[in-house]
């Protein structure tokens, strides 16, 4: 099989504990560039929490906000936000439970609380800017996703309660919020279709358990040596980790760099 375009997750794939890009990752992403194979970021991280990354990488389209806002380019061209109505829902059941959130934009994110300590750590483990206070701005402004800061045992108070919503766990003390259908998946489908390209000419990397649909839906869906054990009966193959040219062995798998 031949493959057109590579999707890549960040966090444990991309990048490393430490969240820096392995020397070798990039060598071997200007590589794939270099055949003339499109590479694109997919993440569910905000654009802002990325772009020294994507600069670092040469990329300039990417599946952000778990597929809530797509860029290819350097141009939009798809965005999915959060109903109003389904916020406002969310922001009284989260305060019933004393539970903080916080609110992506396409610009910047904001918390509803001031040091709370599961948003301290949360995103701590992140090395980004702390989000500002601003406990309305999901009133007026566009939210893509939201963090609900709360415990694996605490988070039961949320079981069917939100049929429009997905709560999908990527810290201890933090989930992703998305609507309902949202997914990496859903922003790679919706790319690859205004490309003309099918999915079985993709291939995908990831490591987390919200990259379950993105390597279910491409071609070719590689796993990461150290990713969360749940991931890998998703993979159609498991490369090395990050730290061990885990990238440049899923290519090479892939027919798309040379060994």
């Amino acid at each position: 099989m031949s493959y057109s375009i590579v999707f890549f997750d960040i966090d444990g794939t991309l990048i490393n504990e430490d969240k820096q890009v392995p020397e070798d990752t990039v060598r071997a992403v200007s590589e794939l560039k270099a055949t003339g194979v499109e590479a694109v970021i997919a993440t569910g991280r905000a654009p802002y929490f990325f772009k020294p990354i994507a600069e670092q990488l040469g990329i300039d389209s990417f599946i952000s906000l778990n597929g809530a806002y797509v860029v290819y380019q350097g141009q939009v061209v798809y965005k999915r936000v959060i109903p109003r109505a389904s916020l406002e829902k969310l922001v009284e059941h989260a305060s019933r439970h004393k539970h903080s959130l916080v609110y992506q934009g396409d610009q910047f994110y904001y918390a509803n609380s001031v040091g709370n300590p599961y948003v301290i750590n949360s995103i701590n483990t992140l090395k980004v800017d702390h989000p500002q206070y601003d406990p309305e701005f999901w009133k007026s402004a566009d939210v893509f996703q939201a963090f609900l800061h709360c415990t694996e045992e605490e988070e039961a108070v949320y079981k069917d309660v939100f049929p429009d919503l997905r709560l999908v766990r990527w810290h201890p003390e933090a989930m992703d919020v998305m609507p309902i259908g949202g997914s990496k998946a859903q922003g790679i489908e919706f790319l690859l279709d205004s490309l003309n390209l099918k999915p079985s000419q993709a291939v995908a990397f990831g490591d987390g358990l919200n990259d379950i649909e993105m390597l279910s839906c491409v071609g070719l869906g590689i796993a990461m040596g150290n990713s969360h054990p749940k991931l890998f009966q998703y993979a159609d193959y498991i490369t090395s980790s990050v730290d061990e040219q885990g990238i440049r062995n899923g290519l090479i798998h892939a027919g798309l760099l040379a060994k």
